[in-house]
C-alpha cells in the first residue's frame, strides 16, 4: 500500500504531484526569497503543492573553487525566513550526523544528497530527527537496492520517507534515466520524486564544474509524470546563465508556469483514462 507523507500543509503520495523547486544553493537572501515567493505564487495559481528547496551548502562541488553557498548559520536562517514569510514548507541537504541534527530544528524535510545515499550515519541521524527524509537514489545504486537505505532511515522509527531518482551514471560525464525506477522504487511502499534537473546534469564534464543539457529538463518531466510519479523536483532560478551552481541543467523560472500546466495536463489524462 502506498504510503502518504505530510509536510506542512502539504502531502506527497497523496494525488496531484508535488513540485519541489528553488535555486540548487543559497546565493543571497534576496534572491532566495524572492525565487521562493516567485515559484508559490505561481504553485497557488496552479493548484499545485509545493515545497522549496535550495542548499546551504554544497560540498561535492567538481573543484575546490566552486560556490557551496553562505554556510549552514546564515543558510539555515535564510530558509527559516523563507518559511515563515512565504509560507511554504523547506528542503535542504546535509552531509554529515551533525548537520542532520542541528538543519532538522529548521526544515521539513531533510534531504540525503544522491552520493552519500549509502552512508548509514547520515541516514539514521536524519531519521532520528522526526523531519521527512528524501533520499535521492545515488547515480550507482540500482533502483531496487534503494530499499537498503530506505530500511536504515526505517530503522529509527521514522516512515517519513521520500525517494527520488535522479539518473544513472552511464559512461563518463553522463546520467541516462530507466523510467521503470519509478514504479520499482514505489513498491516499497513510499512516494517517489523524479529530479528533472539533476538528470540532465553532466557531471564534472566542464573540466573545473558539472554541464547539464537543460533543454531535456522538460521532456523528462513530461515522462516521469506519465509513468506516475509523486512529485517533480527542479532546479529553478530566474536566471540560469549566472546561477553560481548547476545553471547548466536550472530550469527558467521564466518556463516554470508553462512547463507546469503541460504537467497536470498529462497528469490529468493519467486519472481520466
Amino acid at each position: 500500500m502506498q504510503k502518504e507523507v505530510t509536510v506542512g500543509p502539504v502531502t506527497i503520495g497523496a494525488g496531484p504531484f508535488v513540485l519541489i523547486a528553488g535555486p540548487c544553493v543559497i546565493e543571497s537572501r534576496d534572491l532566495t526569497l524572492e525565487t521562493a515567493l516567485s515559484i508559490a505564487n505561481i504553485a497557488k495559481r496552479l493548484s499545485v503543492p509545493f515545497i522549496f528547496k535550495s542548499s546551504y551548502d554544497k560540498a561535492n562541488r567538481t573543484s575546490i573553487s566552486g560556490y557551496r553557498g553562505p554556510g549552514m548559520d546564515k543558510g539555515l536562517a535564510i530558509l527559516d525566513e523563507v518559511k515563515k514569510k512565504v509560507e511554504v514548507p523547506v528542503l535542504t541537504d546535509v552531509h554529515s550526523v551533525e548537520e542532520a541534527r542541528i538543519a532538522g530544528e529548521v526544515v521539513d524535510v531533510l534531504q540525503v544528497p544522491a552520493l552519500l545515499s549509502r552512508q548509514t550515519d547520515i541516514l539514521t541521524a536524519c531519521g532520528l530527527t522526526g523531519r521527512a527524509v528524501n533520499i535521492k537514489k545515488g547515480q550507482f545504486i540500482a533502483p531496487r537496492d534503494i530499499v537498503h537505505a530506505i530500511r536504515k532511515v526505517e530503522s529509527t522509527g521514522n516512515t517519513n520517507i521520500i525517494v527520488t531518482e535522479r539518473g544513472t551514471s552511464f559512461g563518463y560525464n553522463t546520467l541516462v534515466n530507466d523510467f521503470r525506477a519509478i514504479p520499482i522504487m514505489r513498491d516499497f511502499g513510499y512516494p517517489v520524486v523524479f529530479d528533472a534537473t539533476h538528470s540532465v546534469q553532466q557531471p564534472s564534464a566542464m573540466a573545473d564544474h558539472s554541464g547539464g543539457e537543460a533543454h531535456f529538463i522538460v521532456p523528462l518531466a513530461r515522462a516521469a509524470v506519465a509513468v506516475g510519479v509523486d512529485g517533480i523536483f527542479m532546479e529553478v532560478h530566474p536566471d540560469p546563465k549566472k546561477a553560481l551552481c548547476d545553471g547548466d541543467n536550472s530550469l527558467p523560472l521564466s518556463d516554470l508556469e508553462k512547463t507546469l500546466v503541460v504537467l497536470k495536463r498529462i497528469e490529468e489524462a493519467l486519472w481520466t483514462a
